[in-house]
């Protein structure tokens, strides 16, 4: 199933699929990104995994995890983030930061990456949904990234539960990396 961005409602449409787990394929503020949700109302999905499936990556390999607002972090980190990184959000800048003790029991992880979105719209998403959303590029594993949208629902239409579309990304490029852990701040990628 495809929607496309523009039309009414659709932030809600694709937020209701993924609080009932489902995969959706949504357009970011900088590459197409497959989206699921970790949990919702008490109940379990096992969406990493299934992300991981369809790329054909490793599910040890974390995925990056879409905030609605930049003070949102705190709810899974008891680091103080420096400015450099809340002056990048909204934006394509991600953080890897060391998890609370409640979130790390959650997740299983030291870390995780996070990532706040330029795009209002996919914010709406990530709120309506009320939890951190799954991104992570439309592309199998060791593939390059997908730009174009009849390509995206030529590989994956039949493997995902929506694909919201927004035009090609000809030009887009994944989010810069950083890594904030201890009080240190690196580069990963730029």
């Amino acid at each position: 199933m495809t929607l496309r961005k523009s039309e009414k409602n659709s932030a809600e449409r694709a937020a209701s699929l993924l609080k009932f787990g489902k995969i959706v394929i949504l357009p970011t503020d900088t590459v197409y990104g497959f989206s699921g949700i970790s949990r919702c109302d008490e109940k379990d999905f096992f969406t990493e995994s299934l992300i991981a499936s369809i790329k054909g990556r490793a599910e040890e390999k974390p995925l990056i995890e879409l905030l609605a607002f930049p003070e949102d972090v705190y709810n899974y980190t008891d680091e103080r983030l420096p400015d450099e990184i809340f002056s990048k959000w909204p934006g394509p800048l991600t953080a890897i930061i060391k998890n609370n003790s409640r979130y790390k029991s959650i997740t299983g992880r030291e870390t995780t990456a996070f990532r706040c979105p330029g795009d209002e719209w996919l914010r709406k998403v990530i709120e309506l949904c009320g939890a951190p959303i799954y991104s992570t590029s439309v592309n199998r594993s060791g593939k390059p990234v997908l730009t174009k949208i009849t390509q995206i629902r030529s590989e994956f239409e039949g493997e995902v539960d929506l694909i919201v579309e927004d035009g090609d990304k000809d030009f887009a490029k994944p989010s810069t990396i950083v890594s904030f852990v201890d009080g240190v701040l690196k580069t990963i990628r730029a």
